[in-house]
């Protein structure tokens, strides 16, 4: 009854309230229309069949997408991930975990615990890095702030999202709630990252987060988290295009998070509250909730609301070829995105040619326009250029303690070593954004030159990690808190996850005992 209704509801021609839409729509029609002001604002347009028509108020071709994505999400649970996709798969769903854990102890980790505390529900999923349970929605929520509590966990460059802090913990709230198998949580959160980042994508990146101000990381962790978990709640094609609408209606927020010191609603926006709405959509929608049949068409679509120039043909794109989780970048260093490449090219420099960091007498850093505002002399240590280049030169290395271990910001030798550090804001690298590219100029004190230009930072997809590398990253993130052992038997469990046949049975290493 529910499904007949809404499909009728979205067959109606508002120009015709009696009748029904014709199967093809004539450019006529379409000028008498909403759409028709489109055209006539000179919008792009999106061809199909050999007619033209808005982009993003064509109801044959949005239709079709609609039908092929709906069909798509539904069949995900069973379908067998490529070997190399279940591979990188699992890659994200470890680092994320790490950053969980690793992000327990910071600011947006503990409002987020504080409100578990006091407001937790039945306890039926686990807040990874606690000892704390909850009902699904309090878990998605925590710990998807848990996720991006630091500058640890993953991102997509061409949608310009960060889908593991969403994807991840919607897939393993709600399956822990459904009790699902290993192999089917890891086609969820796959499911997850091919949905989110070609929502944005379609909507235009970067572009569209500049010029319409709403957050792009938002918005497509909303549509990741909830195909994610309406994959593992075992929705039906109908039930699924009814999680799109959901998705659409709670996708929000605005690129303000930029102004936030403590990161604390920086990781609501991004992990938090996308993560807890996709959940909250499938697990209304998997007792009985209905909605719109097709959001992506009709009278103010989804499409036409955030973008009449966004392209619909991107929601499909290669969809079942292209695995986005292929093309979504882990951080090697747990410091901030810009910070990435400079300390891969200080660490190529020193295995060309060894040197200590009393030999140097300078450095230069170039860096696009854009991210030498974000990291240039910051007081958090991991998002300071300067600051992290100056250890790196000290250390050989940066851990995750050193990237947070604010005190030694005062430390007289670091400082010093600070001192001849210089970023310089490059204009020809700013053109090759989203590429983070870094060029690292090292001058010792015998007057030797050193030059390193990274195009391509280590974990991205251009250059990607090795599990052995992964592992390194995840145990230097959770073995602090969780314990050296645990961490090892964790680790060992994520990379195996295809042979769980309950994902709840995975709760007693993702948990802080004590």
């Amino acid at each position: 009854m529910g499904a007949n209704r809404s499909r009728d509801q979205m067959t109606k021609d508002p120009l015709n309230p009696g009748g029904r839409t014709p199967s093809v729509l004539t450019r006529r029609r379409l000028l008498q229309s909403a759409g028709g002001a489109l055209l006539a604002a000179g919008f792009p347009l999106f061809r199909l069949g050999g007619a033209d028509t808005p982009v993003a108020n064509s109801t044959a071709a949005n239709g079709a997408v609609m039908k092929q994505l709906a069909d798509y999400l539904a069949a995900a649970g069973g379908r067998e991930l490529p070997a190399a996709v279940l591979e990188k798969t699992k890659h994200h769903v470890l680092d994320t975990i790490a950053a969980m854990v690793s992000g327990a102890e910071l600011p947006p980790a503990q409002v987020a615990l504080k409100f578990a505390r006091a407001y937790g529900g039945a306890s039926t999923a686990t807040i990874v890095g606690t000892n704390v349970l909850g009902g699904a929605l309090e878990a998605a929520l925590v710990n998807g702030m848990l996720a991006h509590s630091d500058e640890t966990d993953d991102s997509h460059a061409p949608s310009h999202t960060h889908p593991g802090c969403a994807v991840v913990p919607a897939a393993l709230a709600a399956g822990e709630q459904f009790g699902v198998s290993g192999a089917h949580f890891l086609r969820a959160v796959a499911l997850g990252y091919d949905v989110g980042p070609r929502v944005t994508m379609a909507l235009g990146g970067l572009s569209f987060q500049m010029e319409t101000h709403h957050s792009t990381h938002s918005i497509g962790g909303n549509f990741g988290a909830a195909a994610a978990a309406g994959c593992a709640a075992g929705l039906n094609a109908q039930q699924m295009r009814w999680l799109l609408d959901y998705a659409a209606q709670q996708s929000s927020g605005v690129a303000a998070w930029m102004r936030d010191l403590e990161h604390v609603s920086k990781s609501l926006v991004f992990g938090g509250n996308p993560a807890r709405n996709g959940v909250a959509a499938a697990l209304m929608i998997q007792l009985g909730a209905t909605g719109v049949d097709d959001i992506l068409s009709g009278a103010d679509n989804f499409l036409l609301a955030y973008n009449p120039k966004a392209e619909p043909g991107r929601l499909v794109e290669k969809l079942g070829a292209r695995y986005e989780v292929m093309r979504t970048n882990i951080k090697k260093w747990t410091v901030g995105s810009p910070i990435q490449a400079p300390l891969d090219a200080l660490q190529i420099l020193r295995k060309k040619k060894p040197f200590e960091a009393d030999q140097v007498e300078k450095v230069v850093v170039r860096v696009a326009t854009s991210e030498a505002k974000t990291v240039n002399d910051r007081d958090m240590p991991n998002i300071s250029l300067q600051h992290m280049v100056a250890v790196m030169l000290l250390d050989g290395t940066v851990s995750f303690s050193v990237a947070h271990d604010k005190a030694r910001m005062q430390d007289a030798v670091v400082r010093r070593l600070r001192a001849k550090v210089q970023l310089v804001p490059d204009e020809e690298l700013e053109k090759l954004y989203p590429e983070r590219q870094a060029i690292v100029e090292v001058t010792l004190s015998d007057g030797t030159a050193l030059v390193e230009r990274v195009k391509a930072v280590r974990g991205t997809a251009e250059n990607p990690m090795t599990r052995d590398e992964v592992v390194a990253k995840g145990h230097d993130l959770m073995a602090p808190r969780l314990g050296a052992e645990p961490s090892r038997r964790l680790i060992e469990s994520v990379l195996s996850l295809e042979a769980l046949k309950d994902l709840r049975t995975l709760r007693p290493l993702l948990q802080r005992t004590g």
